[in-house]
């Protein structure tokens, strides 16, 4: 199966554009750079290398125009026919010529200047034919600039067409304007086609699918057509007839019996007439439309002949090529789009003639009846002459009655809907909430409930257990109150001594002091854990504070004290005492003895050192998350490598936003020198 899809056509540049993207091409796609102290080899190879290469694009992007451009010659009829119709098939052959001569000319241009390069004897008689050459292939392209934009414009076009098979199961509508066609296809597919009350508002094809018996058919619709000489159609009546005349389709010709389309009946079959050559060997069935206005038995004897007339001329319609007759049954058929009365008959009817065309079409073929050759039908030899009918069983049986009386009383019952459609609409049919009540009487569904009756609440008096209930409330909810009331016990000072309620006064003043102490910190943002004394600006954690503390409590604060001050030691008395006994006692009797600044600094690095590094950073200890000591290595190993990229980069780390290069190198260095602002 064949499948034209012209949306993949390569977009066509205009004149201009196609030399800049050529020639932007060769300048970044070739070196740039030359000086004339180079060899003249080298100067030669330097500017033939520009000009082929030039050549070569020119040549690649016209190739690809004219070869995914439809040749009308290679292509199905009826997409010939369209194109010829729709673009004028001489002016489409002559833009593509045009564009096949300007191939050859950009080839033989680049043929000759590479000669003339072999012998270029300087590096200003080369830069002289590269220049020359490639401005006589720019020349050759700007001549044809109107066949580019010409061809844009059907690339454009043809991007629009329907994708029509010309070699699936297809259904035709045609007719005169505004007779129902477009109605119709919006019914029996999920096309969208626009359907206004004025002629030829369908200008071009539309392409809808449908489904029936498991197979997918398309369904054209066609624009109007006027009956009128073949000379005189216009561009959107000659699609439609291109259509008829090379689509393999069931034809269904519309027929407005109530001439509200602004035509009468002997018009449409004076145009059924003229364009009845097109039927030929295509199924075709008369459509009658628009009964809703006007039903086929209400028209004028003289409009009934000529239906009848029609209804001849279709029962003459062949199927496949032998020439039997077709019946009667489908010849003629009457629907009504507005309100869907045989809109789908028409569809299954239409459908049902072309599969058996389709299927007689193929076991005509010779290819079927080779193979016909090769079956054999066996049929099993009856052992008596005793009939057997089908045995079902009793139960389903019953099961099939069951369901048959279920569909009866599901197609007897009014639904919301139609109850709604028979009492006057939306808007004025209410539904009735009640009528599927359940109550002793059914008299009682539609009656009135008071809210209020005597003076009391009717709902107070719906439910018989309502006092047991709400004593079963009152139970619960003293003993939930009971248990809150343990649960807030609070220390009454009645009970207490004189000393002991001064004291419980004493705690509660404290506790609320404590409580607004730890409200301000935490509105002032103060509420943050010890730090170290660096930090504590305002001496509020000191030694002798704390030996005033432990004083109140009657606790000896001698110990605490002077652990803390051993802890806050410095460490310049710790390293006095380190270097005084790492002198020796032989220097006790010597008044002063200083070592010189080297030694000094030798063993306060030697002494930082052992401080800092109780171990080597290797080595393994059972705990760290390591299996063994190589593990450990290897993994120090990788967090140094890890860390290098970003130590390089000091600027930027991983969660920095990225500076990207604003001037890239390739767009803005080496390509013009001092004062030029020609790009090539």
């Amino acid at each position: 199966m064949v499948q034209y899809n012209f949306k993949k056509i390569t977009v066509v540049p205009n004149g201009k554009d196609f030399v800049d993207i050529i020639l932007s091409r060769t300048q970044r796609q070739t070196p740039t750079v030359v000086h004339k102290g180079y060899a003249i080899s080298r100067i030669r190879q330097f500017y033939m290398r520009k000009v082929k290469y030039t050549q070569s694009n020119f040549y690649d992007k016209l190739s690809t125009i004219i070869d995914e451009f439809p040749r009308l010659d290679d292509i199905h009829p009826f997409y010939g026919d369209l194109l010829h119709v729709l673009y004028n098939k001489d002016h489409y052959k002559l833009a593509l010529g045009q564009i096949n001569t300007a191939r050859n000319l950009i080839s033989k241009i680049a043929k000759d200047y590479v000669k003339l390069l072999k012998y270029g004897d300087s590096l200003y008689r080369c830069k002289s034919l590269k220049v020359a050459a490639l401005g006589r292939m720019c020349t050759v392209i700007k001549r044809v600039g109107p066949s580019l934009a010409y061809l844009e414009q059907i690339r454009q076009h043809m991007a629009r067409l329907p994708s029509i098979d010309p070699n699936t199961r297809t259904i035709l509508i045609c007719g005169y304007p505004n007779v129902g066609k477009s109605s119709f296809i919006n019914k029996i597919t999920r096309a969208d086609v626009d359907v206004q009350p004025y002629a030829f508002t369908t200008k071009s094809l539309f392409v809808g699918h449908t489904d029936y018996k498991y197979l997918r058919y398309q369904v054209i619709d066609t624009p109007g057509i006027l009956d009128r000489p073949f000379e005189d159609r216009n561009i959107i009546e000659m699609c439609s007839i291109t259509a008829l005349a090379h689509l393999r389709a069931a034809v269904l010709f519309f027929l407005d019996i109530s001439g509200s389309c602004g035509y009468s009946i002997a018009q449409q079959a004076a145009l059924f007439h003229s364009i009845k050559s097109l039927f030929m060997n295509k199924p075709l069935m008369v459509v009658c439309n628009k009964t809703d206005l006007q039903p086929i038995e209400g028209i004028s004897e003289e409009d009934k002949k000529l239906v009848a007339e029609m209804k001849d001329e279709a029962m003459k319609t062949v199927i496949g090529q032998g020439g039997e007759p077709t019946d009667e049954a489908g010849a003629l058929l009457t629907m009504s789009t507005l309100t869907e009365d045989g809109v789908i008959a028409v569809k299954n009817a239409a459908c049902e003639r072309l599969l058996n065309q389709r299927v007689e079409l193929k076991m005509k073929s010779k290819k079927l009846s080779d193979c016909l050759n090769r079956f054999h039908v066996a049929m099993p030899k009856p052992r008596d002459q005793k009939e057997r009918p089908a045995c079902i069983p009793q139960a389903v049986l019953e099961a099939r009655a069951k369901q048959a009386e279920a569909d009866a009383e599901k197609q007897k019952r009014k639904l919301e809907r139609d109850l709604e459609n028979e009492n006057g609409g939306a808007g004025v049919y209410s539904a009735s909430l009640r009528k599927h009540y359940l109550l002793a009487n059914e008299e009682w569904k539609e009656d009135v409930m008071p809210e209020i009756l005597d003076g009391h609440n009717v709902y107070d008096f719906v439910d018989p257990d309502i006092l047991e209930r709400l004593e079963e409330l009152e139970r619960e909810e003293g003993l939930r109150q009971a248990e809150e009331g343990d649960d807030d016990f609070e220390m009454d000072g009645a009970e207490l001594t004189p000393e002991e309620q001064a004291a419980l006064a004493e705690i509660r003043k404290k506790k609320s002091l404590l409580i607004q102490q730890h409200r301000m910190k935490k509105s002032t943002a103060e509420s943050r854990p010890t730090v170290p004394r660096k930090f504590d600006k305002d001496k509020e954690f000191t030694s002798k504070r704390m030996g005033r503390q432990l004083s109140a409590l009657g606790l000896d604060p001698t110990k605490a004290i002077d652990r803390a001050r051993s802890k806050s030691r410095g460490r310049k008395r710790e390293r006095s005492a380190e270097r005084g006994d790492g002198i020796g006692n032989d220097a006790m009797d010597v008044d002063d003895i200083t070592p010189n600044k080297k030694q000094r600094r030798s063993r306060s690095l030697s002494m930082q050192t052992s401080r800092s590094m109780s171990r080597p950073r290797g080595e393994f200890v059972p705990g760290e998350g390591y299996k063994d000591k190589p593990q450990k290595e290897k993994a120090i190993k990788m967090m140094k490598k890890s860390a290098n990229k970003r130590n390089k980069d000091a600027r930027r780390g991983e969660s920095d936003r990225v500076i990207p290069t604003l001037k890239p190198k390739h767009l803005f260095s080496g390509k013009r020198s001092t004062g030029k602002t020609d790009r090539r």
